[in-house]
């Protein structure tokens, strides 16, 4: 893959990451029958493209695959709570809530791994909540907004402890197989909670699951990952921070759904501090962690 094509590759799937919360908007289903028909489809997906690549998957022993199986259950609660703020709170709402995630995963390193919090990283944290405050459409619990976005939220702290236990694995397994293997667990966990739900979807419904599946999961992921093999992880990251922008943009495009000037402006203090937060990984020697965070 050539250098343009990989900035083409990265600004699709940030586009494609964007369309997650509007499928979720379409499916007439619960959260755990979208996590599930997702996960079950996206490991399907990975699994076929693995096999035409020539890659084999194997399931790790030991340590690693303990790794892989929380990470598999934190990955299912994150898909759930996500679709759960859709559903309750809105696109935007959820989109911006679980935008989140860079601020616990700043907190939970220091407390998890020890290592030293700086001045810069308590800067993302302090914009993180000052955008929250702004999203939060009210400080009332009866308002469904409101609970909306705490399951966002919730969906930004159990992703941010995803990645986190991702960095248990990734040094051990290709990025694809251990996407799938997540995939996979997540169905798995997943499916028991809706299999009554699949027997009463449209038809319309299936293709909105194939397309979450397949096209804004296993393919994203896909070209995500080739174009970390021309792009820099910072240069990355700052395309994917954009993802919350295409969500509220299809959101309003389609649904007309449109945030207040607050939330606007909450939104906008959330997404700089994503864009911090990838610049100040992009100055760090690049791990193998910093380029997983593909699930979301």
């Amino acid at each position: 893959m050539k250098s343009r094509e990989a900035r083409v590759a990265i600004h699709v799937a940030a586009v494609l990451f964007g369309l997650t919360g509007i499928f979720g908007e379409l499916i007439q289903g619960s959260a755990w029958l979208i996590t599930a028909g997702r996960a079950a489809f996206a490991s399907l997906g990975l699994l076929l493209f693995m096999r035409h690549t020539g890659h084999r998957l194997t399931w790790p022993q030991g340590t690693v695959a303990r790794f892989i199986g929380l990470a598999g259950l934190l990955l299912a609660v994150h898909w759930v709570s996500f679709f759960m703020a859709v559903k309750v709170g809105g696109i935007a709402i959820a989109t911006l809530g679980f935008a989140s995630f860079p601020a616990f995963i700043t907190l939970l390193e220091g407390l998890l791994f020890r290592e030293r919090t700086r001045a810069s990283e308590w800067a993302i944290v302090g914009l993180v909540s000052l955008g929250l405050i702004g999203v939060a459409p009210s400080f009332d619990f009866q308002d469904e907004a409101t609970i909306g976005l705490l399951w966002a939220i919730g969906s930004g702290l159990s992703f941010a402890l995803f990645t986190l236990a991702n960095r248990k694995a990734v040094d051990h397994l290709p990025a694809h197989a251990l996407a799938c293997l997540e995939n996979a667990l997540v169905a798995v966990l997943t499916l028991p909670w809706c299999l009554t739900e699949f027997a009463t979807l449209r038809a319309l419904d299936w293709f909105w699951i194939f397309m979450l599946g397949v096209v804004c999961t296993a393919f994203s992921h896909a070209l995500l990952v080739a174009s970390l093999s021309r792009l820099k992880a910072r240069s990355a990251a700052i395309v994917i921070a954009l993802e919350p922008v295409y969500a509220i943009a299809f959101a309003a495009l389609f649904f007309a759904q449109y945030p207040p000037a607050r939330a606007i402006l909450g939104g906008a203090l959330i997404i700089t501090a994503i864009l911090a937060s990838g610049a100040a990984r992009g100055r760090k020697p690049a791990t193998t962690a910093d380029r997983l965070d593909i699930n979301g």
